[in-house]
């Protein structure tokens, strides 16, 4: 039998178990006495083929050898029967307009989902595609193209009925048309008299597209949500491993309400809307483990900004390794750490993990026996070994008044939070002079261009000489995804761009990104740490006077063997861990 008659012979069937099979045992990717025993074996199973032949985690004898996953096994079926294949991405639905197609009774009847619409056609997902005979009924009730489209039918299960609640979540949200609060939240707001009730941020569909934005972000590894008010709509966009990510479009009421539900959440004044505010809140995950996420609002022209920092407690449990630590690096970083006293800095721009450095060595020195204590702005996550002080400006008590306190509580290792002014580094300055060991984070491009800055700030030289044990900058590199990362090579011209003016042998072989679903078709799947260590020799307290070049530290250093960040990143280039590209674009170049 032919393919086309073969296919020809399954309209208007449901697809069986024995039907797959048989492709799969023509393409030598089952082998056919696993066939007939699965087929007898789920004799009379009513799950769906796909599902059964994908719980069997058989993998393909052809290279390389693929688990035939039910993903895997979808696409494979939607290429041989000529249909497109369709993965299901909940973060790129539009919801609303999906749920207006057909009704949920109508949708789960037939186990198809709406999944995209424009003004000539609506693209629907099916598990059944040779189940055709409503096409044409619903293009003409619609007026619109269908485009079908082969999906799991595990994700159109999972997916369906979430559609539909959030759908109806959003409408009834909508309709109770809720205007600014009093006080000026959008500067182009229109008042529509009798209209102006705001919605209870406690009602059940509220509450229920809060729960759903955290779950979601919690999925896809979201490092913070955001929710930006536009001039008529809001903005929901998740960060993923450094990079943005537009995810839904809501009505300006739905986002105001759902702003004011995570406020509440956070204990925040809900009224108060013309000034920042901050708040926490600690929550579960689906599988179970405890989240921090750190609010943060913003007045802005159209209304409030949220953001949502989401703190994963498993970066405390983190070794160095785990952390992007090179041995070298995990020694030189413990020498410093096992000092009784002195200061070490950790610099870098904002996101570029210093909080995890500190707080992960901060972990493994909280013994018993030693009194941590920390005074942040504001605390960033809550460690039970530690005792954390936060910074509240509105009744004085800054990092500098901090310290002070926190000097007077019988402390072994003190953490500073940042050290932004003259007055917080010379408090940090008398604590490491005093006996303690202090870690404090910094903002500077580099790790000599710290010591050049604390001068700037009035620390005398000869007090930083007396304290500082070692500077370490460090940026977030994204990893290339594990799961699609092939073997390439790298352009002349990029590992110049890299690494110049140093001269780095240029590997032979280096990973490249290509893009699968476990990625969402970026290439990168997690970051991982670059560093830049710099150890305060003898010689290097020579050059720390009150007019230091930062030049001549700069060149001391990498001659006393300090790595630039560039060429930490290159040897993770090399090691096949990310892309010159990556390194290129988050460590400054070398000079």
């Amino acid at each position: 039998m032919t393919k086309e008659s073969f296919i020809a012979a399954q309209l208007g069937q449901k697809l069986t178990l024995e039907f797959v099979l048989r492709w799969l045992v023509r393409d030598d990717m089952v082998s056919a006495a696993e066939a007939e025993k699965l087929v007898r074996n789920h004799r009379g199973d009513h799950a769906h083929p796909l599902v059964i032949i994908g719980e069997q985690k058989w993998r393909s004898p052809l290279p390389p050898n693929k688990l035939l996953s039910i993903e895997f096994l979808t696409e494979w079926l939607a290429a041989h029967i000529g249909v497109p294949y369709f993965h299901i991405d909940p973060l790129q639905l539009n919801f609303g307009g999906i749920a207006n197609i057909v009704s949920k009774s109508y949708a789960e009847r037939l186990k198809i989902m709406p999944v995209r619409i424009n003004d000539r056609e609506v693209t629907i997902a099916t598990a059944e595609p040779f189940v055709t005979d409503w096409v044409a009924e619903l293009e003409r009730v619609l007026n619109l193209k269908i485009r079908l489209v082969l999906a799991s039918p595990l994700d159109i299960n999972h997916y369906l009925p979430e559609i539909y609640s959030l759908a109806q979540s959003v409408q009834l949200a909508s309709k109770a048309k809720a205007g600014q609060a009093i006080g000026v939240q959008n500067f182009e707001q229109l008042v529509e008299l009798g209209k102006n009730k705001n919605l209870d941020a406690n009602e059940q569909h509220v509450v229920t597209l809060v729960d759903w934005l955290f779950k979601y972000a919690f999925e896809q590894r979201a490092s913070d949500i955001h929710l930006e008010p536009r001039r008529d709509l809001g903005i929901v966009r998740f960060r993923i491993d450094g990079v943005l990510h537009q995810v839904y479009q809501l009505p300006t009421t739905v986002t105001n309400a759902i702003t004011n539900r995570i406020k509440l959440l956070g204990r925040m004044d809900m009224v108060e809307k013309r000034r920042p505010q901050d708040g926490r809140i600690k929550t579960v995950s689906a599988d179970g483990d405890e989240i921090e996420l750190r609010l943060s609002t913003m007045p802005t022209a159209f209304g409030e900004k949220l953001v949502m920092r989401i703190f994963d407690p498993e970066i405390l449990v983190k070794n160095f390794a785990d952390l992007g630590f090179s041995r070298e690096q995990t020694e030189l970083w413990n020498d410093w750490t096992r000092q009784p006293s002195g200061i070490i800095l950790v610099t870098g721009p904002t996101g570029s993990g210093k909080t995890t450095t500190l707080y992960s060595t901060l972990k493994q020195l909280a013994k018993p026996e030693v009194n941590v204590c920390t005074v942040e702005d504001p605390i960033e996550m809550i460690e039970p070994a530690f005792n954390q002080m936060q910074v509240q400006h509105n009744i004085g008590l800054n990092f500098a008044n901090g310290v002070r306190t926190l000097l007077r509580q019988d402390p072994d290792i003190i953490m500073v939070g940042e050290i932004r002014d003259a007055e917080t580094a010379e408090m940090a300055i008398q604590a490491a002079l005093t006996g303690h060991l202090v870690l404090s984070s910094l903002h500077t491009n580099d790790a000599p261009s710290a010591i050049t800055r604390l001068l700037e700030l009035g620390v005398p030289a000869y007090l930083l000489n007396s304290t500082l044990l070692g500077v370490m900058a460090q940026r977030l590199a994204r990893m290339l995804c594990p799961y699609c990362k092939t073997s390439g090579e790298i352009s002349d011209e990029t590992w110049q761009e890299l690494v110049s003016p140093w001269k780095a042998a240029k590997p032979a072989q280096v990973n490249v990104a290509t893009g699968c679903l476990e990625c969402r078709m970026t290439g990168y799947r997690g970051r991982t740490g670059i560093y830049e260590m710099l150890p305060f020799s003898a010689e290097m307290k020579k050059l720390v006077v009150r007019d230091a070049d930062l030049a001549k530290i700069k060149a001391l250093a990498r001659h006393e063997g300090m790595k630039p960040l560039r060429l930490n990143g290159a040897e993770k280039v090399a090691a096949g861990l990310t892309t010159a590209e990556e390194i290129i674009k988050i460590a400054p170049p070398l000079d």
